[in-house]
């Protein structure tokens, strides 16, 4: 890696420092918490209309608890989706600009509280990246066959790519990403702001494919060397799948792994509820696997909790 490369790539940075970084956990259930409402399309970027307030905190429990990155509210925050809104396309990419302020806003705050705590290192913002099938709010994001060109993903994605990186975010996070078109898609346009980085996280058909079928060796592969790809990895796949995950990407790539699971719950697109047994309280005794097998950057997807990240973080870094 070049010196430009590491100095573009904050990932590098905290785990020079620390041999796991820690990120937060599921945004969507601590709004719920929170009284917010999402039985919408636009998800948790509804909030960035109605209660912008609450996402600061929430990234601030985050932050508080350990977190050494915030995940912002962009995932399902899309020109298109504002658009099926009424809101204008300058509009739209104000409030997709607005995601990173937000999680800025939360962990400045929270560093002027804690910066004197022993091995603590100032956190990062990653700027989330959803998949089309996100915006298309029908599960997709968990199937991937979306039977759309190149171009039309690469016009779907530039425009919020350009928003958050002007925004200021530390590097972006391509996450929930099904198919590996879609994957090449984005890496594709990560060329276009050559002093970014991001991490590419795929959704999981089970240890070893991703959500389309095609086999995550394969996509490590293709695309785990790219410079600008900080870390690969899964998110929002049961735990159970995980360590199998990480064997397959560390015999596949040279980049950091990062895992960021969910509770285990199953999630009905239809219904849009989640159903099962969690299993997210084990999040803390299952890392020790998942850094055996190889992984570096550790953290929660839906319905995980502070309460995990808290955990995750006391064991990985001895905090109080």
């Amino acid at each position: 890696m070049t010196q430009q490369q590491t100095e573009m790539n904050p990932i590098q940075k905290i785990l020079a420092e620390h041999p796991v970084m820690i990120l937060d956990g599921a945004l969507a259930t601590e709004l719920e918490k929170h009284g917010c409402n999402l039985d919408d399309p636009l998800w948790s970027a509804r909030v960035l209309l109605e209660n912008p307030e609450v996402i600061v905190q929430v990234h601030a429990d985050y932050f508080r608890a350990g977190a050494d990155c915030a995940i912002t509210s962009s995932y399902q925050a899309t020109v298109d989706g504002f658009g099926k809104r009424g809101i204008e396309e300058q509009a739209a990419l104000e409030l997709i600009r607005k995601t990173v302020k937000l999680a800025a806003q939360a962990r400045n705050e929270v560093w002027d509280e804690v910066r004197n705590i022993v091995q603590r290192i100032k956190p990062i913002v990653a700027a989330s990246v959803g998949p089309f099938g996100a915006y298309l709010a029908d599960g997709s994001e968990y199937v991937g066959h979306y039977g759309v060109s190149d171009e039309t993903l690469a016009a779907f994605h530039r425009p919020r790519l350009a928003a958050l990186v002007e925004a200021g975010a530390d590097m972006l996070a391509f996450e929930t990403i099904p198919s590996l078109q879609e994957a090449r898609v984005l890496v594709t346009l990560l060329k276009e702001f050559p002093d970014t980085s991001a991490w590419l996280t795929f959704s999981l058909q089970d240890g070893t494919a991703i959500s389309e079928g095609t086999p995550l060796a394969e996509c490590a592969r293709q695309l785990g060397n790219e410079p600008q790809i900080a870390a690969i990895g899964l998110n929002c796949a049961p735990m159970e799948v995980v360590t199998e995950a990480i064997h397959i990407l560390a015999q596949s790539s040279d980049k950091p792994i990062i895992v960021y699971p969910n509770s285990g719950e199953v999630y009905d697109a239809e219904t849009k509820t989640w159903s099962g047994q969690g299993t997210c309280g084990s999040m803390s005794e299952a890392s020790e696997q998942w850094v055996a097998a190889g992984a570096q950057i550790i953290g929660g997807c839906c319905r995980t909790t502070p309460h995990q990240i808290s955990e995750l973080a006391k064991k990985w870094r001895n905090e109080t």
